[in-house]
């Protein structure tokens, strides 16, 4: 007897091969037959009409101080995600001297927007070394699998300590660097990441460490990758810089790509990076599903600089929905969002996302919040406060900053080497919600505009990003592979609409994002979310790197 049987759903292996109907057997955490089993399962799980596919691989998430308090890692766990990478854009825990606890948390506080507080007191800090914090992460016993790179950010504080941040490194500073990078990968890290955005600062405004580092740093950390087999991550880095940390490693390097800031086609990026691989070798992009920016509504951030939108701030949402629906309240916040500078974003760029059961992300110039207002005769800020009220104060709109052109962005993600992601789960978590873009990718580019067919989606979602990270044993639903499985209504599957929750550390705001279609989600062969609940299993496992 197996432990589940699946039956009779549409089975989606993982490979870019079309559905095919069939059951699917798990025993012992690890998929044990495909096709039709005769054998019964002590639990039966009935998948007619339904899709299984192996469980979604996130490629980029930031979920490495979340997970000290929420081991569910939602809302990714939500969207069908058995696995995640962390330790994303050179920004991690460890390597951390004691004396820098407190320095790092303020990092990833003013990078990633997670709050201080809620890092310092989540999470357990007994670690120095990055092979330590994976100890500590595995003792939390999280609910779907983990695997963690470390960070140029911390490595370089731990070598150079405050010249970390503006000096370049000796050469022997360099090579102690590589070491730890080596002896991080021989604990179980699956990669280095760096950060080469300058937006990316510290607490007192300057760029992260790394971010203006020499390139020869990299190469010389590459030297200790390479021979590992392991991954190079990087972001902001321009693609000489990828071109000298590829053909140090020889092996895979993943970068953050966009679809370009306009009207461009996607074909020019394509072909740029096709041109890029010709001479880096195995380099992979990760790029945005949808267009994606900070959110802003009166459950959350609100747009508009002023006295009166200030003591608006500092209310609760009944307080806020109370105070917009005074007459006297709304002229005095008109009046200041129509002073010069009051509204430093481009209100033809901000995107409502409506109020049915799922946001419209795809909307086009009738949903800004420009033309909404001038169809209706309003200033936008009128529109803005009246579509507050008629939400009850939960209608968000969304600031198209990244990918504003989605057909650009369908051109880019065809490419095969393109995977579509950066959902930056664990991160800007009061700004952004993102976190869902499986999902998007089942409803919208697979379901909706056709894009990718099912079996393309399903690898873009599994074994290309297994791949990516070095996973063998995930991905495919083949015998002997670890049991990640998702059971979904490809038909029915979509997100919900976006919302403020208070249940980090302190009471510190965060968006959350549901989901709708997905039966059932299997982690090492136990059910971990039915029908968008779950279960209380914590099967995860830290998924540390084999060369």
């Amino acid at each position: 007897m197996h432990d589940i049987v699946i039956r009779g759903g549409d089975l989606v292996d993982g490979t870019g091969a079309e559905p095919v109907a069939g059951d699917l057997a798990i025993s012992d955490g690890r998929i044990s037959e495909v096709g039709e089993v005769s054998h019964r399962g002590k639990q039966e799980i009935d998948a007619q009409g339904m899709t299984v596919t192996p469980g979604f691989i996130d490629l980029h998430t930031h979920l490495d101080a979340q997970i000290g308090w929420d081991p569910a890692l939602t809302p990714v766990s939500w969207h069908g995600v058995t696995t995640v990478l962390m330790g994303n854009c050179g920004v991690t825990f460890a390597p951390c001297k004691p004396s820098d606890q407190e320095l790092l948390a303020g990092m990833m506080e003013t990078v990633e927007d997670i709050p201080k507080n809620a890092i310092l007191t989540g999470l357990p800090w007994d670690w120095e070394d990055y092979g330590g914090y994976l100890d500590a992460i595995e003792r939390l016993k999280p609910g779907i699998n983990v695997a963690g790179m470390v960070g140029h950010c911390a490595v370089r504080f731990y070598v150079m300590g405050e010249r970390a941040v503006e000096e370049q490194a000796s050469d022997d500073e360099r090579r102690q660097m590589a070491d730890i990078v080596g002896a991080s990968i021989d604990r179980g890290a699956v990669g280095f990441s760096t950060n080469r955005h300058a937006p990316h600062r510290l607490p007192d405004g300057r760029s992260v460490p790394g971010t203006f580092a020499d390139p020869a740093e990299l190469v010389e950390i590459g030297k200790a990758v390479g021979p590992r087999n392991a991954l190079m991550q990087a972001v902001g880095a321009n693609f000489d810089v990828l071109k000298q940390i590829a053909s140090t490693t020889h092996g895979r390097v993943l970068f953050s790509y966009g679809a370009g800031p306009g009207g461009e086609s996607g074909l020019e990026r394509k072909q740029a990076l096709e041109e890029l691989r010709a001479e880096a070798g195995d380099v992979t992009a990760i790029t945005h599903v949808r267009s994606s920016g900070s959110m802003y509504g009166l459950q959350s951030r609100l747009p508009v600089a002023g006295e009166t939108w200030d003591s608006l701030r500092k209310l609760d949402l009944a307080g806020r929905l109370k105070a917009i629906s005074d007459a006297d309240t709304v002229a005095r916040l008109v009046a200041e969002a129509k002073r010069e500078s009051a509204m430093r974003l481009p209100v033809k760029n901000l995107f409502y996302l409506g109020v049915g059961e799922t946001p419209d992300y795809t909307a086009g110039p009738e949903a800004s919040l420009q033309t909404m207002a001038d169809a209706a005769g309003e200033h936008w800020c009128e529109t803005f406060l009246r579509l507050s009220r008629e939400s009850k104060g939960l209608g968000l709109f969304n600031y198209r900053a990244f990918a504003p052109n989605m057909n650009a962005l369908g051109d880019l993600i065809e490419h095969e080497h393109v995977f579509p992601g950066l959902g930056d789960a664990g991160a800007h978590v009061s700004q952004i919600m993102d976190a869902g873009w499986s999902t998007f990718l089942l409803s919208h580019w697979v379901r909706d505009s056709g894009r990718y067919s099912m079996g393309e989606g399903i690898r873009r979602l599994t074994s290309g990003p297994a791949r990516v990270i070095g996973l063998t044993d995930r991905g495919l639903l083949k015998p002997g592979m670890r049991a990640d499985v998702n059971v979904f209504d490809a038909d029915a599957v979509i997100e919900c609409q976006p919302q403020l929750v208070h249940d980090f550390p302190g009471g510190a705001p965060r968006y959350i994002q549901r989901s709708k279609g997905y039966k059932t989600t299997i982690v090492n062969g136990e059910v971990n979310v039915v029908d968008g609940e779950h279960t209380g299993a914590r099967a995860g496992h830290v998924l540390r790197h084999q060369a």
